[in-house]
């Protein structure tokens, strides 16, 4: 049972945090060609939504039952408790910064059809600023900080996990 337990719990960090680490190269992309910028953005939330999240909510469960099959006194294992908390603050991150902070850029790059009464693009010569409103530019550095927080976050846990410290 312990075999099976470690299997699915490990299996399950690596779907839910290992497409991660590709974001930064996501948002990157989308930065060079901003007329894909929307489509990474929803690429991304598509990820979080289908993949991090779902796998992620599995791991409680399995790391109970690896905690339960493998006698592991949580009193006793520092090491342990830490890296729950900071999984805690992982998925708190995620949840509740980071996507809706994406889900707030995905409406700020979003254009309204010029079929349902918006423009294409701003008209030329009218005075305002192409591009993006400066919110954005705020929300793509909370974006980068967040996604390094939490990279540095799962890096951290993995550490725990193998090494053990203690």
């Amino acid at each position: 049972m312990f075999q099976l337990l470690l299997f699915l719990h490990i299996g399950a960090a690596i779907v839910a945090f290992g497409p991660t680490f590709t974001f930064p190269l996501i948002g990157a992309r989308g930065g060079r060609e901003p007329q894909h910028g929307n489509f990474a953005l929803r690429l991304n939330e598509l990820i979080v939504t289908r993949m991090v999240l779902p796998f992620a909510a599995t791991m409680p469960i399995t790391g109970l039952g690896i905690v339960n099959v493998a006698g592991i006194d949580f009193f006793h294992a520092a090491w342990l408790d830490l890296a729950i908390v900071l999984y805690a603050a992982a998925v708190t991150l995620s949840v509740g910064v980071l996507l809706p902070n994406t889900r707030r850029l995905i409406e700020l790059t979003t254009m309204p059809p010029a079929a349902a009464g918006g423009p294409a693009a701003p008209p030329a010569g009218d005075g305002r600023p192409a591009g993006p409103p400066p919110e954005f530019f705020a929300r793509v550095r909370r974006s980068q900080l967040g996604g390094l927080l939490s990279g540095i976050l799962i890096v951290a846990i993995l550490a725990l996990m193998v090494i053990r410290p203690g």
